[in-house]
Parts: C-alpha cells; structure tokens; sequence
C-alpha cells in the first residue's frame, strides 16, 4: 500500500461519516508552555475537547505533524521516529464509544479498507484505577463485532491517556497487528513485541488538574490516533517506516553520498533521515524556528549536529545536510507546501549550522577521546568545555561518553553553564545603560539615530522585528535586531533612505515619564528580555517612533548629519546586526 493509498482511504472513510478535513497545525504548539512541540493529534484540539465550539463542527478528520524527542537515543531501531505523522478523527461531544469502536473495526477489516484479517487483531481495554472504573463497555463492543474474549486484554496506565501532566484525558482500547512470521497465538500477550499498536481510540472525559485530580467532563470526546509511519510499515509487512517510501529516496541520497550500503550501516543511516527529515520540518514550521542553544532551537541544533555525527560515521566527507533536505521537501512538499515556500530558508539554516559545526567537531573529538582517556567521569567543567569550545550539546557528550564507557557529571555541567550565564549577565549590566559608551554628543546623535533605524527597519522589512542589543561609540552605532536572513542591497538602502527622510523632517525628541504599564498600551517599543522598573522614560521622535529609553538624546533630528549603514552581518541564529555611522551634512 502507498503512503498516498493509506492517506486518502482514511480522509474518505470518515468524511463519508460526516467528519470534515481539517489542515495540520503548527509543530509549535499554541498555549501550552508545558511542551515545546506539539506531540500529539489532540493537542491543537483542547478547547474544542474542554467545549469551545470547533468552527468545523464537531466530527473532523486530519493528518497532525508531530515530534517527540524523548526517546532520541532510540532512534535507529524498528519503531521509533522524532517526527512523525498522526492519522486521527475527533468527536467534539458528538458520538462516542459505540460508533468510534465500530467503525475503527470498520476500517481495519473490511475489504474496502484495509482489509486485515480478524485472526492478526487483538485489543488492549483499561482495566480501571482508583476513580476511574473498568471499561467493559469497550470490551462489550468488542466482542460484539467478532473479537475473541482471549483476544483482548485489560492493563493499566498505557491505556489511560493524556497530551500531558495536565488537561484532558481518559481511558483508551488500542488496536494491535500480528507481525509474525508464524500463525498468530489464540491468546493476546500485550507483552510479545510481535504485536504491533496501529491504533489507539481514547475517550476524552475527564479533566486533570495540577493536582493529579480527576473532573468528568460535561462534553464526551473521542481522540483516535494511528500513526502513519507505523502503519505504512506493518501494512506493506515491512521491518520498520525506513523500508518504506517515506524514507527510501532520502536512504538512497545517503547511500550516495557515503558510497556505502544501508544493509551495513543501518542505524547510522535511520539515525541521519530520520533527524534531518526532523529538522526540514521544524525549519519549514510556520512558526521559524532556528537552530539556537535554548529551548525549541538547542533540539533543532542538536538534531542537526547529531546526524553530521553520524553522518562523519558513515564516511561522508562533503556537507550534505542540504542535500538531504532537498530530498526531504521533493518527497514531502505536494503535502506540506509550507516546505516548498520556505525552502531557501530551510537550505540555508542547514547549510550555516552544519558549516559551523563541521570547522570544531574533528577537534572536538580529539579533546573528548584525550578526556575519556584520563577519568571514567567526564567533569562538568570539562562537558561545558566541548560545549563552549566545539558546540557538542550535553547530549551528544554523554552518548559520546557510553560508547567509551565513561560517564559525564552532567550536574557539574550544569553548575558551569549557570555560572557562564551569570557571568555573560554582571558583563552586560555593567556598561552604560542603553548600550552607551559615553554621553559625548556624538554618541548622543547615534544613540537617536539607533532609534529612528529601529524604527525603519520595522516599518520597510517587518514589524516583526525587534531590538536585541546595542553598542554605541563616539565613532559609530551597533544595533542587533530579530530577522531569519539576510538584508538584499535593496532593502539595506531602503533603510538608509527612511532614516535620512525622517532626519530631514526635522523630528523633536522629547521625553515623558510613565508606568511601565501606560507605555505598553500606547504600544512603545521596547528590548527583549529586559525587565524594566514600574516607572520608566519613554522617547519620542515626532509622531514617528516611541521607546522605552534612559536617554540621553538629541532635541531634533536635524543635528544628527547623514546616516550611513556600513555593514549588515549575522551575530547568530535569528539575529542581525547593523553597524551604521552618522556624517556632518
């Protein structure tokens, strides 16, 4: 069966059962600070479950994008993937046990559908917990459409399910495949990994709080999930989703390009696609994210630089990550457009993370095996060296560490990385407020002509943009700012041009002092990341710009001269900097 076949039969099983299509969401999830990805179908659909009217209705049908990076270092075996995709189907109060059991039945043993013997079936039931009573009411079902009693097995938390510590959950009865090469056994042993799970139909009915405690819900749910790699995999009677379409073409570029076979370097090969097929599809998200060393940018990072590892491993000697992405988004992109249109994009922050990593890790290596030579505990100080030095993520250390046999003091490492973080902090706040180097009128000009570029730059390229540091000199302003690429000459002049306008206009700079709060309201702007007093200074040049500022400034615009942008440049992940100058007229 095609990954095409599987996609379609499941949309036009459930519209014909009045579920309406709906797009994937983000791989950033909205709302939900206690996860950095979205990891599950349900995720995007918790108000709906909690009784917000969905705008589709309240049967829907979709494909989820989703990552997981729990188990990373299992990656390389038979069933585990970081992205994935979710086949699932909602009721948002509408239908409930009878039907979605029914018609999970429906799907996975008619001949119009998948057409899987009854014999290779066999279901998992909760068997209750405190509160939460026995489901025998699924186990009724079930028996009723032909599953034997032997073939079904009550267990414990595994079918209790939830998106995470907190929200919606509620038992669930999950489908297994036989995969065995003999006939399968009469009895069920939930325990014989030659059972395979290809679905999973969890009733949402209860709410958890903080607390661990359990509310009925005043609408029931259904969540149905069937993960599409796995089930492409045990549908063709494959080892695992890399035999599979979904991965072929991307093995076979990796074939290419290490001129080895995947037959002898099977992990090393599964570990490399399925990463960077991973990181495309963060890098494409919607959202933009980059590699960085916090939060959803350090596990994009370290994706990355986990497969040119491996990717080394295998004997590939060129940089070849975006050649693999280009593989990726050919395979990937009539589904997902969003990797199409964001292809420049994604081949580039590819290219830039894997040249980087590319010029330290043969190093990096070298101090690493000189370290493992010397202790059977690799200290904090030093992980935080092969961190700081060779950009090798903590991670990477350790799994570095198990194939030498060695361990890491990964609290010794993160002692020095607060410490470091600490120091960076005292560095910052002791220069003069604003970025000033002195309060000389030629630093003065520049410090207003810092805010007019600020400006500009957010009203010709994007309003997204925001201030991310500064430095100024008597000689020249430095002024890093949030944006993915590159400025064109074009836009660069742009820039130039909007300052030089608003400076011949002849702007007053004046100061007002407010609440912090006030100055939020009236929409001025101000640094990330700063955490600013109760009452502030807020400048404004004319009508044109507004910012939280200490001063000092010029009184008009008309002193400043002629600005000039010399340079436009990358400082890091998601962050430019422009050093500019101001010129007597």
């Amino acid at each position: 069966m095609k990954a095409k076949q599987l996609r379609e039969l499941y949309f036009g099983f459930f519209q014909n059962k009045e579920h309406a299509l709906i797009h994937s969401a983000s791989l950033i999830p909205m709302n939900d600070p206690s996860v950095l990805f979205t990891t599950a179908g349900m995720q995007p659909l918790v108000p709906y479950l909690l009784g917000q009217k969905h705008p589709a209705g309240k049967r829907l049908v979709n494909i989820q994008k989703c990552l997981r990076t729990v188990d990373v270092e299992n990656i390389g075996d038979n069933s585990h993937h970081t992205f994935f995709q979710m086949l699932g189907n909602w009721s948002l109060g509408d239908y409930f046990k009878k039907e979605a059991i029914t018609w999970s039945f429906e799907f996975l043993t008619q001949k119009k559908w998948l057409n899987i013997p009854l014999a290779n079936l066999a279901i998992t039931i909760y068997k209750g917990e405190g509160k939460v009573p026995q489901d025998t009411e699924s186990a009724d079902i079930w028996k009723k459409l032909g599953i034997a009693e032997k073939r079904i097995a009550f267990v414990g938390k595994d079918n209790f399910w939830s998106a995470g510590p907190t929200g919606p959950c509620g038992p669930s009865t999950e489908m297994f495949y036989w995969t065995g090469k003999e006939k399968a056994p009469a009895t069920f042993d939930p325990e014989d990994k030659r059972w395979i799970e290809i679905w999973n139909d969890v009733f949402i009915t209860y709410n958890r709080d903080e607390k661990g405690n359990l509310t009925p819900l005043t609408q029931k749910n259904v969540d149905t999930g069937m993960g599409f790699e796995r089930a492409l995999a045990v549908l063709n009677g494959k080892e695992s989703a890399y035999e599979t379409e979904l991965f072929s073409e991307i093995i076979k570029k990796i074939e290419k390009l290490s001129g080895k076979k995947y037959r002898d370097t099977k992990r090393e090969m599964r570990i490399i696609a399925d990463h960077l097929r991973a990181a495309v599809f963060v890098l494409g998200d919607e959202k933009g994210i980059v590699p960085s060393n916090v939060d959803r940018g350090y596990v994009l990072r370290r994706l990355i630089r986990r497969a040119v590892r491996y990717g080394k491993l295998c004997g590939i000697q060129e940089l070849f990550t975006s050649q693999i992405a280009e593989v990726v988004i050919k395979e990937y992109g009539d589904e997902y457009a969003e990797l199409q249109q964001n292809q420049e994009k994604i081949i580039s922050e590819l290219e830039k993370e894997e040249e980087k990593f590319a010029r330290t890790l043969e190093k990096g290596l070298r101090e690493f095996t000189k370290m493992a030579s010397l202790t059977d505990v690799i200290s904090g100080e030093d992980a935080f060296l092969l961190f700081q030095s060779y950009g090798f993520p903590l991670e990477m250390t350790q799994e570095l560490a198990l194939e030498k046999g060695v361990t890491v003091d990964e609290a010794g490492f993160k002692e020095e990385f607060e410490k470091h973080q600490q120091l960076s902090r005292t560095a910052t706040e002791g220069k003069f407020k604003g970025g000033l180097a002195d309060t000389s009128p030629e630093t003065t000009k520049l410090h207003t002509a810092t805010h007019l570029l600020n400006e500009a730059l957010r009203r010709i390229i994007s309003k997204n943009i925001h201030q991310r540091g500064s430095n100024i000199t008597a000689e020249r302003l430095r002024f890093d700012f949030s944006f993915d690429r590159k400025l064109t000459k074009e836009e660069v002049q742009k820039v130039e041009d909007e300052v030089n306008r608003v400076i011949r206009s002849g702007f007053e700079v004046r100061r007002e002092e407010m609440s912090s709060d006030e100055a939020k309201q009236i929409g001025a702007e101000m640094e990330f990341g700063v955490k600013y007093p109760v009452r502030v200074s807020v400048y404004f040049v004319g009508g044109y710009s507004k910012e939280f500022c200490g001063g000092p400034h010029v009184k008009n615009t008309k002193e400043l001269g002629r600005f000039k942008i010399v340079k436009e440049e990358s400082v890091a992940a998601g962050v430019r900097r422009i050093k500019a100058v101001v010129e007597e007229q």
